[in-house]
């Protein structure tokens, strides 16, 4: 028995650039997962009006998260967390993959086919289950595996958000920065997803409240708002949006904000530039 993990994360342009943009957000937003329209409909959206203005609008706020030390925060960390679980395990081979840019799925899972791994654990790296996130990944599996003459042995981590050492972490942390200053209200804020997802069984929406529930528990003497950000495009997503929420607590007298991000376990775009800057 020769065992292996894989780490899987959404992934991240090479560089904060125009020529790198376009690409990446081709291969993310040409996902079908990701964007549930016929392709007659959204192909021509996608090439003639995304594709050759949002790169340029993109790669502004990429410029501003990224690091002149490590580049992409998502990529740092990511490749960061698997040297820490490496050590933890040294017995297992450990590595990392990207949905939408390199290291590939589909690259990796060739390495560990070269290395004779015969039981794998997959772990998608979100606590909470969407099809628009954890469903692609397991396609990209799935179409690796398709006609594989050997298939190894293979465990599927889909979410982790009940998991009791993950919620214990999420709640220290939020412990460790309240006290540092006399905060109103803490703001847990979840990447989105289109209502229509949920209506057709996504139970990302209900993860999410779980979530904020376990953290409720272990924080009571904490008011704490949920919400959603990162909306992209004119349909309804989930509410109540983060951006509008923070407008209005002002006029409440709320002006002292804790902000937390539990569905993403690496900085990103998403914390960094959206909620950070």
């Amino acid at each position: 028995m020769k065992k292996g993990i894989l780490l899987i994360n959404l992934g991240t342009p090479k560089s904060p650039n125009v020529k790198h943009l376009r690409p990446y957000l081709r291969c993310f937003l040409g996902d079908k997962r990701v964007i549930d329209t016929p392709d007659m409909i959204w192909k021509p959206i996608l090439e003639l009006m995304i594709l050759p203005r949002r790169p340029k609008f993109s790669a502004q706020m990429y410029q501003k998260i990224w690091s002149k030390e490590y580049g992409s925060p998502l990529a740092y960390y990511t490749k960061r967390q698997c040297e820490l679980l490496q050590a933890l395990v040294p017995d297992t081979v450990v590595k990392y993959a990207f949905s939408y840019s390199e290291p590939d799925i589909a690259q990796v899972l060739a390495e560990f086919e070269i290395e004779k791994i015969t039981d794998l654990c997959i772990v998608a790296l979100y606590p909470q289950y969407s099809t628009t996130t954890v469903g692609s990944v397991s396609d990209d599996v799935m179409h690796f595996y398709h006609k594989r003459t050997y298939i190894p042995n293979i465990k599927f981590i889909t979410s982790f958000y009940e998991n009791e050492t993950y919620l214990k972490l999420v709640a220290t942390k939020i412990k460790t920065q309240w006290v540092k200053k006399p905060y109103d209200k803490l703001i847990i804020s979840y990447h989105g997803i289109p209502v229509s997802y949920v209506k057709k069984g996504d139970p990302y929406q209900r993860q999410c409240e779980e979530t904020t529930a376990k953290l409720q528990a272990l924080l009571p003497n904490i008011e704490i708002l949920h919400t959603y950000q990162s909306k992209f495009g004119p349909a309804k997503w989930l509410e109540p949006a983060t951006d509008a929420t923070v407008d209005r607590l002002p006029s409440q007298g709320c002006k002292n904000l804790l902000v937390i991000s539990p569905s993403f376990i690496s900085d990103c775009l998403e914390t960094k530039y959206e909620l950070g800057i």
